[in-house]
């Protein structure tokens, strides 16, 4: 079994206040792992791409520990158990993993969530069924608190978390506006997911828009104010929305994708204090794993939404552990159409 080959994708070099570039990554090959005692060799089909994982590659201070240089970049995958050494997994399993970005991992089985290859099909298990999904749903349920009719913003809206975060909001009775950096985005959120109305940030140019011009084509599609801001971006859009932000609203701080790339630097942008004051808002960071406890109940709730047809999603797929960089570098800078993934391998 070691005999095969295994294919993986180091951190080579932390890019320090900067995108990533494909030099920051290493693809190495060598021999597939075996499993140790209490271990599980799983065979990776698909890799979730995700933001969080340009924090990881940043030696500033954060919520997780970040990935070692010359380490396997960290990432969660869905594949199937090859061998086990441990009595809660058999071969054959579907199941989901911290693995990183490799072909095959040996993991701790205690570590590894089995999954019901008959609710969904693998892919769905690291998106709408995953951690994307899992996030829309217990953020905006739990933190917003949306109630028919009030109004619900949601930052790149077209993206894993967003496009949940907007039907989800729509079942639940609110008035749903989208961000996006293009016309094709807002085309997709409004004409396939159902948003209500949606913004493109961006000017024709693909420069964003000043904070005075989107601050005004928010306020004319939220006329009532922002009863929840669903904020997966930060920056510029963040600011407009918080200039429109309704009395007693819910800032929902999912993700920050705007300032990524300068995560060595202190944070310091406009301050709404006074705004949060006036408003009586309450502005709230979310991390999903806070929730670990709700999986099953966010499993079976959206896989009925799935049955019914009162989801849908859009899934950006990769072919080959190799296309990992620069599909990960694609969706930092919005190229990604929907959830992006990573097919490492056949069934």
């Amino acid at each position: 079994m070691s005999e095969r080959q295994n294919t993986r994708v180091l951190l080579a070099e932390r890019p320090v206040n900067r995108a990533p570039v494909e030099s920051d990554f290493r693809v190495e090959r060598g021999a597939m792992p075996e499993p140790g005692e209490g271990e599980v060799l799983i065979r990776n089909l698909f890799l979730s791409l995700d933001p969080y994982m340009r924090g990881r590659m940043s030696a500033a201070k954060s919520y997780a520990e970040p990935v070692a240089i010359g380490g396997v970049m960290a990432g969660e995958a869905v594949g199937r158990v090859l061998s086990s050494r441990h009595p809660g997994c058999q071969p054959g399993d579907l199941v989901l993993a911290h693995t990183g970005w490799q072909e095959y991992a040996a993991v701790p089985g205690e570590r590894v969530t089995k999954v019901d290859p008959d609710l969904a099909q693998p892919s769905h298990y690291l998106g709408v069924l995953g951690m994307p999904g899992m996030t829309a749903y217990c953020a905006l349920l739990y933190l917003g608190e949306p109630q028919p009719g009030q109004t619900v913003l949601v930052s790149a809206a077209s993206g894993a978390v967003g496009q949940v975060v907007g039907q989800i909001a729509k079942i639940r009775g609110c008035r749903v506006v989208g961000v996006a950096g293009s016309d094709e985005k807002v085309a997709y959120v409004r004409d396939e997911l159902g948003f209500d109305a949606a913004l493109n940030y961006k000017k024709p140019d693909g420069s964003p828009k000043d904070f005075e011009a989107l601050s005004q084509e928010i306020a004319a599609l939220c006329p009532d104010g922002i009863n929840i801001y669903f904020d997966n971006v930060g920056g510029l859009v963040h600011d407009a929305a918080l200039a429109n932000i309704a009395q007693f609203g819910r800032i929902i701080v999912c993700g920050t994708i705007s300032v990524y790339n300068e995560l060595e630097k202190q944070d310091i942008g406009r301050r709404w204090m006074r705004q949060l004051l006036v408003k009586r808002a309450r502005m709230e960071g979310f991390l999903v794993f806070d929730h670990a406890h709700r999986t099953e109940e966010f499993r079976q709730t959206m896989a009925a939404w799935l049955r019914e047809g009162r989801i849908v999603f859009r899934e950006d797929v990769a072919e080959g552990i190799e296309a990992a960089p620069r599909a990960f570098i694609g969706m930092l800078s919005g190229a990604n159409r929907g959830k992006q993934l990573v097919r490492t391998g056949q069934e």
